[in-house]
Order: C-alpha cells, then sequence, then structure tokens
C-alpha cells in the first residue's frame, strides 16, 4: 500500500526503529494509531492475520523505542501478531505481498529481515530462543538484551513451562512480555496498578530490595522472614505469585494499549538484573470495532472493505475436509456416547463448534498442548472410552514421541484426523504438513489411510473409528472430489486400493487427493489409475498383480518423497526383487514456501500438466 504522507505524518518518518527513536515520547501516542490504521488498511487489501496484530501495536511501538533493535534481540511466539513489527522495520511497502507467493513471509523468518531473530510459526519456542541468546549475549559480554514476547495462549504449552523453570534456575539477564489478550482490559489495569508497576520496575524499589538482601545475607531468619513479606506484599498488589515461585521478577498487569505507560516500564525493566516477566493486558481487534467485537474471526482475513461491520462471505463451495470431519465427529457421537474427542487448541480450524456445543461432555479443548493431546487420548483408551484426536499435520509433529510411546507402543485404539496434510498454502513452511507419512509410515501397529475426496475421508473416519488400533486419517486443507457425502457409513477393508481407470503399460498409484490431478496422465497415456488409499498397509497383492502387466509404476502423493507413500512402494518392490521402472512424485527435500495451494503444486510439478510431463521425460 503506497503511504499517505498526509495522512500518514508521522509514520512517514520512520522506515526503521532508529528513526522511530529519534521521536519524541509524547508523539507515539498518535504513531500508534497511525500505524494501527496503516495495518487495517494494509491488511484489508492483502487479506492476512489482523486482530492480533492490531493488538500489539502499542507494545510493538514501544519495544522498538527503548530497546536497541536489532542488536537488542525480540523474539515473538508464532508471529500472528508481528506485522507491526515487519511495517516499523523496513518492510512496509512490501506488506501488500505477505503470504502471497515470493511476498513477504507470514511469520517473522530470519532470511528476510535481521530485525527476525528468530524464524517462528509454532508457538511457544520464544522463551526457550530468547534464553539461548540472552545466555551467548552474556558469555560475549556486549551487553546485549532479550526480549520473548507470548501470549496467555502460547505460554500454557509444556515448553514455555521448560523455559521459564531453566530461565528461574540460571538467572539469565532477560525480559518476558505476556501478553494477555484472553479479556478486554480489566478494572485492576488501571492507574493504581500502572503506577505499582512503574515503582516495582524502578531502581528505587530495585536497590531497596537488593540492598535489603545483602544486609541481611547474615541473618538467615531474618532474611527469610524479609523474603516472605515482601512475596506477600507484592502478591497483595499483583497476581504474580506463581511466576515469583519460577525465579522470575514479576511487574504488571498494565495496560498494553497505553503506549508511554509501556515505554516507561521497559525503560526501567532493560537495564533491571536477572529473570523479568511483564504481564500486559491487551484486546485482540483494538481500534476497530468489528474486530473487537470478533477477533476469532477477524484472526485471519480475506480482502475486505474496513468501512463495512463484516467481512465478505465466502463463495459457495464444495464441503471442507474440516466440515466432513466436524459432521461425521457429531453423528459418530451420536451412535456412541464412548467418543471422545481431543483439540489442542484447534477447535475452529478442525471443524469442531458443532461438536462442542452438542456434545460439550465428549468435547476436550487442551490448549496448546500436543504432548497431552496424545497421551490424554492414550488414557482414554485404556479405560475403554473412543478417543479421536483432531490435530494438524505440521502440529502432530509435536508429539511424536507420545504417538510412539504412548499410543502405538501399547496398541491402542486411537484414532487421529490429521487435517492441512500435504500443501497449506500461504502459511508457508512451518505449516506445510509435508512429512506425516514418513514419521507415521515406520511406527509397528499403526494403520494410515489418505482420502481422495471428502466422501471417502467420511468413510475412512468411520473405518478408522471401529478398527482396535491406533489409525491416521490425513487429509488437506480444503476440499476436492465433487461427490456428494453419503450419510451412511461403511467400513472399508483395511489395505484395500481402488482401480479408478484400467489401461496398459504405466501404472499410477495415487496416495490421497492428488489422484485428480493425474487424470489427464492417465487418459492421455492410457495408463492404468488407482486410488491406492492406504499407506500401511499397502495392497501387495494388486502391487503383484499390476507388476506383471506393466512395466512402470508412477507413485504420487502430497507428502515429502523421502520415506513417504512412494518410498513404501519401493521397499515392498525390492523384496519381490520386481523388474519395474519407478517414478516416484511428491515433494521435493526442501522446505516449501508460501502461495496458494494450486501455485505450489503447479511449482513442483504435481498439477495436472507437471504430473503428465513428469511421466513423458521419465519413459522417453
Amino acid at each position: 500500500m503506497t503511504l499517505d504522507s498526509s495522512k500518514y505524518p508521522l509514520l512517514n518518518l520512520v522506515d526503521e526503529p532508529a528513526q522511530l527513536r529519534d521521536l519524541a515520547q509524547d508523539k507515539l501516542p498518535a504513531f500508534s494509531n497511525e500505524l494501527r490504521d496503516y495495518l487495517l488498511n494494509s491488511v484489508s487489501q492483502s487479506s492476512g492475520h489482523l486482530a492480533s496484530g492490531l493488538g500489539t501495536v502499542e507494545l510493538t511501538v514501544a519495544l522498538h523505542y527503548v530497546y536497541n533493535t536489532p542488536d537488542d534481540r525480540l523474539v515473538w511466539d508464532v508471529g500472528h501478531q508481528a506485522y507491526p513489527h515487519k511495517i516499523l522495520t523496513g518492510r512496509r511497502d512490501q506488506m501488500h505481498t505477505i503470504r502471497q507467493k515470493d511476498g513477504l513471509h507470514p511469520f517473522p523468518f530470519r532470511d528476510e529481515s535481521q530485525y527476525d531473530t528468530f524464524s517462528v510459526g509454532h508457538s511457544s519456542t520464544s522463551i526457550s530462543a530468547a534464553l539461548g541468546m540472552s545466555i551467548a549475549a552474556q558469555k560475549e559480554g556486549k551487553g546485549r538484551k532479550s526480549v520473548a514476547i507470548i501470549g496467555d495462549g502460547a505460554i500454557t504449552a509444556g515448553m514455555a513451562f521448560e523455559a521459564m523453570n531453566h530461565l528461574g534456575d540460571v538467572k539469565s539477564d532477560m525480559l518476558i512480555i505476556l501478553n494477555d489478550n484472553e479479556m478486554s482490559i480489566s478494572e485492576n489495569v488501571g492507574a493504581l496498578t500502572n503506577h505499582f508497576a512503574r515503582i516495582l520496575s524502578g531502581s528505587f524499589y530495585t536497590n531497596i530490595r537488593e540492598g535489603s538482601k545483602k544486609l541481611l545475607s547474615g541473618v538467615p531468619p531474618v532474611k527469610q522472614l524479609a523474603s516472605k513479606m515482601e512475596e506477600h506484599i507484592k502478591g497483595m498488589m499483583i497476581p504474580g505469585t506463581f511466576f515469583e515461585e519460577l525465579g522470575l521478577n514479576y511487574i504488571g498487569p498494565i495496560d498494553g494499549h497505553d503506549v508511554n505507560m509501556l515505554v516507561d516500564t521497559l525503560r526501567n525493566m532493560r537495564n533491571l538484573k536477572g529473570p523479568q516477566l511483564l504481564h500486559i493486558k491487551t484486546q485482540k481487534g483494538k481500534g476497530y470495532k468489528p474486530a473487537e467485537a470478533d477477533p476469532i474471526g477477524y484472526h485471519g482475513v480475506p480482502k475486505f472493505d474496513p468501512s463495512t461491520t463484516s467481512l465478505p462471505k465466502s463463495k459457495p463451495s464444495a464441503a471442507t475436509f474440516s466440515k466432513v470431519f466436524g459432521d461425521w465427529l457429531c453423528d459418530m457421537a451420536e451412535q456412541d456416547s464412548n467418543l471422545m474427542a481431543i483439540t489442542p487448541a484447534m477447535r475452529e480450524g478442525s471443524g469442531m463448534v458443532r461438536f462442542s456445543k452438542e456434545f460439550p461432555g465428549q468435547y476436550f479443548d487442551v490448549a496448546i498442548a500436543e504432548q497431552h493431546a496424545v497421551t490424554l487420548a492414550a488414557g482414554f483408551a485404556c479405560e475403554g472410552l473412543k478417543p479421536v484426536v483432531a490435530i494438524y499435520s505440521s502440529f502432530l509433529q509435536r508429539a511424536y514421541d507420545q504417538l510412539i510411546h504412548d499410543v502405538a507402543l501399547q496398541n491402542l485404539p486411537v484414532l487421529f484426523a490429521i487435517d492441512r496434510a500435504g500443501i497449506v498454502g500461504a502459511d508457508g513452511e512451518t505449516h506445510q504438513g509435508a512429512y506425516d507419512l514418513s514419521f507415521m509410515r515406520c511406527i509397528p501397529n499403526m494403520v494410515i489411510m489418505a482420502p481422495s475426496d471428502t466422501n471417502e475421508c467420511r468413510q475412512m473416519l468411520y473405518t478408522g473409528y471401529k478398527a482396535n488400533c491406533p489409525v491416521a486419517v490425513r487429509y488437506p486443507r480444503g476440499s476436492a472430489g465433487t461427490a456428494d457425502i453419503e450419510s451412511t457409513m461403511q467400513l472399508l477393508e483395511i489395505g484395500k486400493a481402488n482401480t479408478v481407470k484400467q489401461g496398459r503399460k504405466i501404472a499410477i498409484l495415487s496416495f490421497g487427493t492428488l489422484l485428480e490431478n493425474a487424470q489427464l496422465a492417465a487418459n492421455e497415456l492410457d495408463a492404468t489409475l488407482v486410488n491406492m488409499r492406504f499407506i500401511k498397509p499397502l495392497d501387495t497383492a494388486l502391487l503383484n498383480e499390476l507388476a506383471t502387466s506393466h512395466d512402470t509404476f508412477v507413485t504420487l502423493e502430497d507428502n515429502a518423497i523421502a520415506g513417504g507413500a512412494g518410498s513404501a512402494v519401493n521397499e515392498y518392490l525390492a523384496t519381490q526383487k520386481a523388474d519395474i521402472n519407478i517414478l516416484n512424485l511428491g515433494i521435493p527435500d526442501e522446505f516449501i514456501k508460501h502461495g496458494t495451494q494450486d501455485e505450489m503444486h503447479d511449482e513442483m510439478g504435481l498439477g495436472e500438466q507437471g504430473i503428465l510431463t513428469a511421466i513423458k521425460t521419465f519413459i522417453n
């Protein structure tokens, strides 16, 4: 978006944080208003994450104003809230390209800017990363500061607590900012609390506290009494006892939309020794009433008109895999009260809103805690319940040990509904579901299915639910196929593929939704086209049959070629000493950047024409 200097006179002066620090502090409220307005207008024209960034405008301004970035390290957690940070760090005029192919990355990304100190996308990594940077700074003796900015959702994950526990032990000089935006700013965030924050973060209080400890160090009982008195006094003023027990000096909560208050507090805290935690209260969607009223709806937005009070309605389309899963879940729960549905904070994305309302006693949102989600399911299964874990492919990576140790090793009947498998689109490298077939296929006791369309997905979910073992059904974002969704549910034969078209010489073995893209090649080359359905167990009887009548196999999957479904076919044929040519098509051995699903499939040669060209090249 072109910057209108008359509309944004202060923002026009700032192309990088050093120029922001040249502004007088009394200009910061007006500067923040301009930044928020620019963010709103920019995202409305480009699409992208909105509500989180609107809530961190003042915090972003204050951080770059007080800290000497990029020398001081700011580590954003997840990164949905980092759009204001991108605007202030030299990328303002590129914001219209965000999340688009060859455009700005959707999250902080080290290769994109020196101000992006850590590449992110998954939650709860900021404290660990900032601690590593802080310890490195102390080792170098350069006085460089490190700050981790983490939300109230992300801090619930076990990794965040592991990092805080270590931080309290090593006592590194770093700051954690807890951005609490679960509710609007409450009454305790006002003048009195802000006054306490100034006192507690200031040198007067700090000197008294440290001086008292030194003075009383030779008298242990009195020292302990003084420490307890300090804890109780602070406990009356602030709800930070828990963090204090971890060894962090807690300040707050303060108003995260009072930029001058933030600057004063951060300026004081920047020079404090040891681990610090600043608790701020913010509001998602701040400054734009529709987003304030519906922060979930305005979390990620399409292009829209900010002057309207609602987002544009999406065009009617085929049922998405997420909706098919959500509907199946409700249908299944009506039949079986033992069904227990678990999600790690992905209720909307996984299509579970309806289920959460109709079956609240069977619905468990465990927050951002993927490891716990999987082992909770294992516990349910041990007691005869029927757990279904709804999880994104890239998030299941975080619970790999639990998948192996707590579920598969005990051969427990847990159904994994794996959404966002394969190429996901605009969220890019951190969210591509490119590895699940590879990392699950090697696990004993697993059954792994990949539907070619949404109707087949429903039948696979039912089949997996009825199986007495660990089962994964993996499906992509969006929809596939045009077949009507059958209301009935039928068991599929485990390990049985389906031949879609009989041809000769070439057999295209498709695993998942790329089956549709293979139709052109199958027709033009008169190839046999098979919907393999099962990655584990493979339909080895069909493979043996095809190997006697065809001279070329082409495997096709929306997964990494390395270790994926095609590799399973290769391994089996090697044991049979089959004399057959094999071409594996899938995701190459590299991290796939952001762009639409179709754009990235075409770039990797997995679109209709790309598949046809690859096969022609291979056989000629």
